[in-house]
């Protein structure tokens, strides 16, 4: 334990090391050229190790990731080109179109729900005295801290079956067998995607925290005079509440709302541990893991992760024009 403490010390303190070295030769550079030159490259010398690293970490990966994308499977990295044929393969596949629609219903229930509970919460918390709004939101953020596969693990006990006749470990068929009924598969049950949903369930526990610190937040900030002026005109508490707080925290509801939307297109932890796609419940980020290490197909896999690139592009373009739509109009 004490080696690995100490290998971790000395990895931290290299790391920090190393940086602080590279600026100061990258400082001492920039005080080499010519004044007038200085003073408008030195910014550009400070900024440069963080240009590099996304172009080699994250620029030079996508065009890598898109190129393999018109490959064969055989081999990585595949030498044999096939045109248009992954993605013509992929969006012709049954299965892949059910993936796609199952990743929709994440992406148009998810996000929407998050947010609604986030201001539900955020609102009745801040009605709470001091104490017990910290505690409650204690409370409902501590499933921020588990990870992914943590929560899956969890939530594994609370939708456990087992066959009649054995003793019932999950929580829900603890309930139902204790009612006298019959325990249920409830990730087999693909009605109506109802499994899928029960998966979602999960994502909502995790995230209904985050949203409700940030929109919490954004209701504190609204200024009391506009709620008060609002209550002198007659208003009541749900008029104040929808045309006076509301329009004034939307800019941070589109970015809880497209933060948790990006999360959900990206979700593979969940589904993995959880069915691993297995009973309808398949969604494009397992579905990517299952092209690339199961199928060894990495030609699909990479056009997969173009899709889902392209996807995620208009969103965050938004994201970013909204941001400066506020910042303009501070």
């Amino acid at each position: 334990m004490l080696e690995k403490t100490l290998t971790a010390l000395i990895t931290v303190l290299a790391g920090i090391g190393a940086a602080l070295l590279l600026y100061w030769v990258l400082n001492k550079i920039s005080e080499l050229l010519p004044e007038k030159y200085e003073e408008r490259l030195k910014p550009w010398f400070y900024i440069l190790p963080a240009y590099l690293a996304i172009a080699i970490f994250v620029i030079y990966p996508a065009v890598q990731t898109f190129i393999y994308s018109f490959k064969t499977k055989v081999g990585f990295p595949a030498e044999t080109w096939t045109g248009l044929d992954n993605y013509s393969n992929l969006l012709s596949s049954d299965a892949f179109r059910q993936t796609l629609l199952n990743t929709l219903l994440w992406i148009l229930f998810v996000p929407v729900t998050v947010v609604i509970l986030g201001l539900l919460v955020a609102l009745l918390a801040d009605r709470l005295a001091t104490r017990g709004e910290n505690a409650v939101k204690t409370l409902i953020f501590m499933p921020m801290a588990i990870s992914m596969v943590g929560a899956a693990t969890v939530w594994g006990l609370v939708y456990d079956y087992r066959p009649p006749g054995r003793p019932q470990v999950g929580i829900l068929n603890g309930i139902v067998d204790a009612l006298g009924g019959d325990p249920i598969a409830w990730l087999q049950e693909n009605t109506l995607h109802f499994n899928s949903f029960l998966l979602m369930v999960m994502l909502l526990w995790m995230n209904v925290g985050f949203a409700m610190v940030l929109l919490s937040a954004a209701v504190k900030g609204v200024p009391t005079e506009t709620l008060e002026a609002a209550r002198i005109d007659g208003a009541g508490e749900r008029q104040v509440y929808f045309r006076v707080v509301l329009p004034q925290i939307k800019g941070t509801i589109v970015t809880v709302f497209i933060t948790v939307l990006i999360g959900v297109m990206k979700v593979f932890d969940i589904v993995f541990v959880m069915t691993n796609g297995n009973f309808n419940t398949n969604i494009i980020g397992n579905e990517f893991y299952l092209q690339f290490f199961n199928n060894n197909n990495q030609g699909a896999a990479a056009a997969i992760a173009v899709m889902l690139m392209l996807a995620v592009i208009p969103i965050m373009i938004y994201q970013v024009r909204t941001f400066r739509a506020e910042e303009a109009g501070r």
